[in-house]
């Protein structure tokens, strides 16, 4: 059998703002309730559930999500019309800057629980000549 992700559980202060702040800078839709989880859907199968708990018990977690170089684009834009703060480095010492690792884009931001968010358009050790 092939083991695949199927789905992981989020946990942020509001699942509902969460839920909505990625699908949004994903251009994602967010799924219907069900029970305590507002789900977010990936093309890959992977379903995220977001679950509010006490912001107390959240410990921050690190989010990469691998976007084609147009999706790329149209989440950048969303970022910095939404005023969140990125950086082109996960320790954020290089704020206001995107990073081209492994002849890609990526950029690093906050969700509103406090996670962790990457965004790239090459898998880290990606080779062009490698892919082809």
């Amino acid at each position: 059998m092939a083991v695949k992700l199927n789905h992981t559980i989020v946990h942020s202060r509001d699942n509902r703002e969460s839920a909505e702040f990625l699908a949004r800078v994903l251009g994602l839709e967010v799924g219907a309730e069900w029970g305590p989880f507002i789900p977010l859907d990936l093309a890959n199968g992977v379903v995220l559930d977001f679950a509010t708990i006490p912001a107390s018990s959240i410990t921050p977690q690190h989010y990469a999500f691998l976007l084609s170089e147009e999706e790329f684009t149209a989440s950048f834009e969303q970022i910095k019309a939404a005023g969140v703060p990125y950086f082109a480095d996960p320790h954020g010492k290089r704020p206001g800057e995107i990073n081209h690792n492994d002849g890609g884009r990526g950029v690093y931001f906050t969700d509103p629980a406090g996670h962790g968010m990457e965004i790239i358009t090459r898998p880290y050790g990606y080779q062009e000549d490698a892919a082809c």
